[in-house]
């Protein structure tokens, strides 16, 4: 720990040269400062993977308020505005950020250091990360500096979405290419810094591979550019099983600089624990949890919905209770609500706004007497090691009450599912299915859905038998779903397939990416609409007018308070407050 820690504070000085230089900031140049050749190449990567892990991360959780996979108990705070479609700059600035000034600026100075000791993999490495960066950037802003970004350029011109998403496209491969190359002996082992796939290239290869796929079926609105067929040919090439799969694990240490994100390990706690896991006060919403319990109007529920969803131990017996979602649809976070339930931990009665509250019992604490009959939300907070809490297990609210258990995610040691034959076997289904290969999309989808169960198994087994949330589904609620709840190949549909995937790929930003590239449809997605909040608020109208859709993020007030020349040129409206609904290039049809 230690040593990383040394290495991140010679690596915040390295970028800090490397970024004035560069023109992202402006400062002093230290002296003291030691230079960017003390950094060697594994102990550059380790923090470029860490940083471009929370670009994405952040961007990923952030997505999951757009997609209403998650809300906030208030429809005030700045998270909860994305929720309601009415969102703020501030949700734009962290992946870029991180992206830019954390990962960025160490790619050129990693490559020329690799170059010179014929580490071709490591080149191979960072070309990659950088890749799935910049495809990042132009999935969240659009517009963005490219050919001259992270160069001599202090007001970088911005490249259009298909000069970016080709030359990612090109940049994959030339990742590949150095991959497959042999290192000499002399040259540092990949797997001194690499902290994804432990040093093994074959893995980096399929992930590469993966991203490819991905990229390539994100081009499904393109008539001219979408051809199925070489999808299906990376995917050959792609993780085939969960073991092929790039897993990112995480740590929760006590002792550990919790929450520091900068100077805390590189592979410290989980970034949807950062992001999610932390807070008090997100929530799941009614929509995901109806996907968990009641999937295609089965009637059988889910085995994942038990890890999903979060629980609240109380009561003396202990008992455990899971969270109701949000619903969306309705006024209630415009009333004061969701209302995160009280507890009575006391042996005896109290008095709570006129009325006797039962010893060991739950209740909505609001002088409104029509919400006392509220239902139990229960937060995604979850405990850390890290931070000494009282349980292991599950977040202490008080002595006696548990407030929240967390959820397979959103715990701080939960794995980042970075590429997996999980995504790889969705996207396999719905290309098949468009090809009107029913038996070829049933079969993909059938061991997609039998994939993601048993990559939560392998993490849900490491904890032991501890309660709902946080033991391996029992085999016999997996088989009865398997067999009951997903349908047969007779009945596929698109909407299977992809509300299936969604669940999957929770806290992603492809969640957000494929329901982009189907307008937000009803059809596909079931029961999904735009939030009530939107409907209502004359802000959030200026922002995404009416007949719109949420399709884009405003870019940062770096961009516009010192390259708003570039900027403006990149998009007619720009700078206007209706930039959040004009589509990026990949979500535009031809």
């Amino acid at each position: 720990m230690k040593k990383s820690k040394y290495l991140l504070a010679l690596l915040i000085g390295v970028a800090t040269l490397s970024s004035c230089s560069k023109g992202w900031l402006d400062i002093n140049v230290d002296p003291n400062t030691p230079s960017s050749t003390v950094a060697s190449v594994d102990s550059r990567l380790a923090w470029i993977q860490h940083y471009y892990l929370y670009a994405q991360g952040t961007a990923g959780a952030r997505a999951g308020f757009v997609t209403q996979q998650l809300s906030f108990t208030s429809s005030t705070a700045s998270n909860s505005m994305i929720a309601g479609w009415n969102p703020i700059a501030g949700m734009s600035t962290t992946p870029y950020q991180f992206f830019f000034v954390g990962a960025g600026a160490n790619f050129s100075d990693l490559e020329a250091k690799a170059k010179a000791e014929n580490a071709y993999h490591y080149i191979g490495a960072m070309k990659a990360i950088r890749a799935m960066g910049f495809m990042l950037m132009t999935d969240w802003y659009g517009e963005m500096p490219y050919t001259e970004a992270l160069g001599t350029a202090i007001t970088p011109k911005f490249d259009d979405g298909k000069t970016i998403f080709e030359g990612c496209l090109k940049e994959i491969d030339e990742a590949i290419a150095y991959l497959k190359m042999e290192q000499p002996a002399t040259a540092t082992a990949l797997s001194a810094g690499d902290s994804w796939n432990g040093g093994d290239v074959s893995k980096w290869i399929k992930m590469c591979y993966g991203v490819k796929a991905r990229w390539l079926n994100n081009l499904s609105k393109k008539s001219s550019l979408y051809k199925p067929d070489d999808i299906l040919a990376a995917l050959n090439n792609a993780p085939l099983s969960i073991n092929e799969s790039t897993i990112v694990n995480h740590v929760d240490v006590q002792g550990d600089n919790l929450g520091d994100i900068l100077f805390a390990d590189p592979v410290k706690t989980s970034i949807v624990y950062d992001n999610v896991g932390m807070n008090s006060n997100i929530l799941v919403t009614k929509w995901y949890e109806n996907l968990l319990t009641n999937f295609d109007n089965k009637n059988v529920e889910d085995p994942r919905a038990d890890k999903l969803i979060p629980w609240a131990e109380y009561g003396i017996p202990k008992k455990m209770t899971r969270s109701k979602g949000v619903d969306m649809q309705s006024d209630i976070r415009m009333k004061s609500g969701p209302i995160v339930a009280s507890y009575n931990a006391k042996d005896v009665a109290i008095t709570s706004n006129n009325r006797s509250v039962a010893p060991h019992s739950w209740y909505i604490n609001s002088a409104n007497t029509a919400r006392w009959g509220d239902t139990v939300y229960v937060s995604f907070r979850s405990t850390s090691n890290a931070k000494a809490e009282k349980t292991p297990d599950i977040y202490k609210w008080d002595d006696g009450v548990v407030a929240a258990s967390g959820t397979f995610y959103s715990r701080p040691d939960a794995p980042t599912h970075l590429l997996t034959a999980v995504e790889m076997n969705f996207i396999k289904a719905e290309v098949l299915f468009k090809k009107g290969d029913k038996a070829g999309a049933f079969a993909a989808y059938k061991t997609a859905i039998q994939g993601h169960i048993d990559l939560m198994n392998l993490k849900l087994a490491t904890y032991g038998n501890v309660n709902q949330s946080k033991s391996p589904m029992a085999q016999s609620k997996i088989d009865e779903f398997i067999k009951k709840g997903i349908g047969t190949a007779a009945d596929i549909t698109l909407s299977k397939i992809m509300t299936q995937k969604f669940i999957a790929m929770s806290f992603t930003q492809q969640n957000w990416n494929d329901m982009r590239r189907y307008d937000f449809s009803a059809n596909v997605y079931p029961g999904w609409s735009v939030p009530y909040e939107y409907t209502v608020t004359a802000a959030a109208k200026t922002k995404i007018p009416d007949g719109k859709q949420f399709r884009r993020v405003r870019q940062v007030s770096h961009e516009i308070n010192y390259n708003a020349q570039s900027l403006m040129a990149s998009h007619p409206n720009a700078l206007s407050d209706d930039i959040w609904s004009f589509p990026v290039w990949w979500d535009t049809k031809e």
